[in-house]
């Protein structure tokens, strides 16, 4: 399986600093992202978006955006704001603003006010570009950049100052405070690092310019779905859209979550009548869990959500690996395959094995419960659901210490 990181840990990695919908967004932002942006000229950067009316390029106005420097450069250089563009002339775009009206009730004008001030964001399509191919998957050295002293004491605040809400989420929903915690860190070291792209412009550049690559056109139709719910939100909350932040793949707020997302999970958990997974720590709190619950976390079942196994020589077990993101075997079908654990599983419960290599060094496998691959959901790693339940843990030991 592909190690992700998420968006803003990306981010953080390239320039000092940066989850079902949530995980398919991020399924286009590995670990390396910051390694391969490259500059790109301005003409190479519009020959793929084609405009309506015959033009080979839409006319670029203002200033020229800042470009993402080699990786092998001092210092990356992150355009935010990017350029202006005028998306209008873009058949695509005129197309998407006709479903809008039709299908979802807004104005003509409305759309096309909007569309005039989207800014085409270069860094957006040069981040969501596949890294190349590199060292082998490495489970210590990636959880080495999660469990680390800066963000477990940050956790360590995060929890003393929202033990409230946090102890409320787990009665209400069933998920440990260590896990929420543990995936609002991972994500964002807890709102320090929640974005700075606007989101409509990242989402317009990806919905219609999105790079070549074997799956384009699901992606691009990906991000036309999550535009559309930006407005929808914007609709929704009487908000100008312009004015949302987030990453530079259009994710939001504390636990990054797709404008989707909030539309669908999102909880106003501090009760004031709205919904801010920016400015309001117990709405984020709150959305996590349900976005958890939401995609098969059970409360019934406490405890670790994994268990470290040995395997046997006879590599038996080998056919129960990569079988998707679901607990689907028994424990005595683990058993029969030469899977051992130090303790007895619970009965009556599923699971699947887990494999995080280490490189050269031999890989760890772990047998996972339901709650394992509940995470899963938030990003599709099994790197990325190991390092949110040892953060967690980290953090819950420090907090107690």
């Amino acid at each position: 399986m592909k190690p992700f990181v998420p968006l803003l840990a990306a981010l953080a990695l390239a320039f000092a600093a940066q989850g079902d919908a949530q995980a398919f967004a991020k399924e286009s932002t590995s670990h390396a992202v910051h390694a391969k942006a490259k500059a790109k000229s301005k003409a190479a950067n519009t020959a793929k978006a084609k405009p309506a009316k015959g033009k080979n390029k839409p006319a670029a106005k203002g200033k020229a955006a800042a470009r993402v420097l080699p990786a092998a450069a001092a210092a990356a250089v992150i355009d935010y704001d990017g350029e202006h563009m005028n998306f209008l002339e873009w058949q695509p775009v005129q197309a998407f603003i006709d479903e809008m009206v039709a299908q979802r009730g807004f104005a003509r004008a409305e759309l096309e006010a909007v569309f005039g001030k989207v800014r085409f964001v270069d860094s957006a399509v040069q981040l969501v570009k596949p890294a190349p191919p590199g060292k082998p998957k490495n489970w210590q050295a990636y959880s080495e950049r999660f469990i680390e002293p800066i963000r477990v004491n940050a956790g360590v605040r995060f929890w003393n100052e929202n033990a409230e809400a946090l102890a409320r989420a787990e009665a209400a929903y069933g998920v440990p405070a260590e896990i929420i915690v543990g995936i609002i860190g991972v994500e964002t070291i807890y709102g320090r690092d929640t974005g700075r792209f606007r989101v409509v412009d990242t989402l317009a550049t990806l919905a219609f310019a999105y790079p070549e690559t074997p799956n384009q056109e699901a992606r691009k139709a990906f991000f036309r779905s999550e535009l559309a719910n930006t407005l929808m939100l914007a609709r929704e909350r009487g908000g100008d859209p312009l004015d949302l932040l987030g990453s530079f793949a259009g994710a939001v707020g504390m636990p990054q979550f797709m404008p989707g997302n909030i539309l669908k999970y999102g909880v106003d958990f501090d009760g004031d009548g709205g919904i801010d997974l920016r400015g309001s720590s117990a709405d984020a709190i709150g959305s996590v869990a349900n976005f958890l619950v939401q995609h098969g976390w059970n409360a019934e079942h406490r405890g670790p959500a994994v268990f470290a196994a040995d395997v046997s020589p006879n590599r038996a077990w080998e056919d129960l690996l990569g079988r998707g993101l679901e607990a689907t075997l028994r424990p005595e079908e683990l058993q029969a395959a030469g899977v051992m654990l130090e303790t007895s599983l619970p009965a009556g419960r599923l699971y699947g094995l887990v494999d995080l290599q280490n490189g050269a060094d031999p890989t760890e496998y772990w047998v996972a419960n339901d709650n394992f691959f509940a995470i899963t959901k938030y990003n599709r790693s099994y790197f990325y659901a190991m390092s949110v339940i040892e953060l967690g843990r980290a953090v819950k030991l420090s907090r107690s210490t």
